[in-house]
């Protein structure tokens, strides 16, 4: 779905403190000492230059381009080193740091994956080394050498093993006295966390989460202003807590230069004793429907405010939810120029609207919103801010209009979370483009059957996408009754129930790019497939009198034409077998 008018619907840095007569690096939450006692000075300093790999490879160089850059896994920050040993190249990653005579460094790093070494040559005394075989956690690798009488600079190294895994490294630190060429600046205060929200909640307990700080390697969680828990990641869950009770929170972030001001505010209410299950309260969706979508925004579309989408709609799919910096994890912020005075009108009307038998989901994506949802942990940040959204908000459940593509594996983990959060009552939509169900193979056809089980309805964008093949094997243009029926029929005789495929089309003609039909062509391809009736060239060799409706982009411009699609189409689905 696009937001634009006449268009279609649709470098963290380490944190290091030299405390006293020890090294103490603290990254991600992790605080590890190593002592030096006698031989740390007050100048002593960690000589090695972007040593967590912020700025990617700068000042470091890897043997046959074996090194790049990942922000997965990382120790601290935002990055960390991965290097593929190939052939008869180690994967050896080196920086040249500038020390003094005379003097002793520490120098140690952090590793995971592979077998992995650490070592320091050039010393002008004794070359050192140490290693560790592959390990699936970050372990730290330490040694210590001294400096000849006239050294002034040392090569400090990592390097994996022939024929093994790749290995990752991340905080390297050559502590020691300053030999001219001095460190990575000093940190700063970070600042205080956004974007935080609650997520998965029980009787006992709420998970909150929140977007990553620059230059942050912990955070601390407030309960009521007081300090309850201390986390190295960006989510913590708060346990202890009385059932069917509100509670406030907020997040700071820490690093070695000291902690932030507190974020904004979340109030979450924990489950009443037994658990929760908001989509219990949610109305059935009827046997055919009609979906619309309601835009939170203006694009020159008719304004509304939820109250103004007529009745004809069951399902309403407000467009659309927000990404934000952690991967999967979605927000919802109202736009101003839709008109709401406040939030608590906006859940009002969702409220009414639930009340009066309607289904109103969040829509995840359109043609500007880049969800990413491809790891574990990015499903369940997808999971459990959805939860937390529909709890805050109401809403009956979430529709999927990915336009940027997915994987099928982690979006259906995804979902298979959420339903277990949500309950049997969550209603779940998905948009798909024409290009997307062409075939089972597809990374959307594939997650609409992973979840079919739990899935409401496909409305499929007829619209936008040129001419396309049919379930014939035949190539139909868009705008047409065959356009609409013969790519359907992919869909039903694909493994989708009848009940869970929609005809998606544009209210006016203003609200697609391309592929606008009449709604009398919507209702005759409708009969098509239903009854076997008012057909084009195209004919299935099947009805599918379960099919279960259709959908538009968007009921802002389905207003602008005088509701006119809503008005002839919404009576016919409702009127099919």
């Amino acid at each position: 779905m696009e937001r634009a008018p006449g268009s279609a619907g649709s470098g963290t840095r380490r944190t290091r403190s030299w405390i006293g007569g020890a090294v103490a690096v603290l990254a991600a939450g992790a605080l590890s000492v190593t002592g030096l006692a006698g031989t740390a000075q007050a100048a002593d300093i960690n000589v090695a230059k972007n040593a967590g790999f912020e700025s990617g490879l700068t000042g470091w160089t890897c043997s046959a381009g074996s090194g790049t850059t990942v922000g997965s896994p990382v120790h601290g920050g935002a990055a960390a080193l991965k290097a593929t040993p190939a052939g008869q190249d180690n994967a050896k990653c080196a920086q040249t740091v500038a020390v003094q005579p005379g003097a002793t460094y520490t120098l140690s790093a952090w590793v995971q994956g592979g077998y992995a070494y650490l070592g320091a040559e050039g010393t002008g005394t004794t070359d050192v080394s140490t290693w560790t075989p592959d390990s699936s956690g970050w372990k730290q690798l330490t040694t210590t050498f001294r400096t000849g009488a006239s050294t002034r600079s040392v090569t400090v190294y990592t390097h994996g093993w022939y024929g093994q895994s790749p290995y990752y490294a991340d905080d390297i630190s050559v502590f020691g006295p300053d030999g001219g060429g001095g460190g990575d600046p000093a940190p700063q205060i970070p600042g205080a966390p956004a974007g935080v929200v609650a997520g998965s909640v029980t009787s006992s307990s709420v998970t909150l989460n929140w977007n990553a700080v620059s230059g942050a390697s912990g955070y601390q969680v407030y309960r009521s202003g007081t300090k309850v828990q201390s986390s190295s990641g960006t989510s913590s869950t708060v346990t202890g807590l009385a059932a069917n009770t509100s509670y406030d929170f907020q997040v700071t972030a820490v690093n070695a230069a000291g902690e932030s001001a507190k974020s904004a505010t979340v109030t979450a209410r924990t489950a009443q004793s037994g658990g929760s299950d908001p989509g219990s309260g949610n109305p059935a969706v009827p046997q055919h429907a009609l979906t619309g979508y309601w835009q939170n925004f203006n694009n020159g579309a008719t304004v509304q405010k939820l109250r103004d989408v007529p009745a004809q709609y069951d399902i309403i799919a407000v467009s659309f939810a927000d990404a934000t910096a952690t991967p999967g994890r979605i927000t919802f912020t109202l736009d101003p120029a839709v008109g709401y005075g406040s939030a608590a009108d906006f859940k009002a009307d969702i409220a009414a609207k639930k009340a009066a038998g309607k289904s109103v989901v969040l829509s995840i994506g359109g043609e500007l919103g880049n969800v990413t949802i491809n790891s574990d942990a990015s499903a369940t940040a997808f999971a459990d801010s959805a939860y937390a959204l529909m709890r805050e908000y109401g809403f009956s459940g979430v529709d999927i209009d990915l336009e940027h593509g997915i994987d099928s594996t982690y979006l259906t983990t995804a979902l298979r979370q959420l339903s277990a959060q949500a309950g049997s009552g969550l209603v779940l939509t998905m948009a798909p483009q024409t290009i997307d169900m062409q075939s089972t193979s597809g990374e959307y056809f594939k997650t609409a059957l992973n979840v079919k089980d739990i899935l409401t309805v496909v409305n499929m964008q007829y619209y936008n996408s040129g001419s396309m093949l049919g379930c014939d094997g035949k190539v139909y243009s868009q705008g047409s009754v065959d356009f609409l029926t013969a790519l359907a029929c992919i869909q039903l005789e694909g493994g989708l129930d009848p009940s869970q495929v929609g005809l998606g089309v544009p209210a006016s003609a203003r609200g697609a790019g391309s592929g606008y039909v009449a709604p009398s062509v919507v209702n005759n391809a409708l009969d098509c497939l239903a009854r076997g009736t008012n057909c084009g060239s195209f004919k299935p060799a099947r009805t599918y009198p379960g099919i279960r409706g259709a959908m538009t982009w968007s009921t802002n411009w389905d207003a602008t034409a005088g509701n006119a699609w809503s008005n002839t189409v919404g009576p016919h689905v409702h009127g099919l077998p």
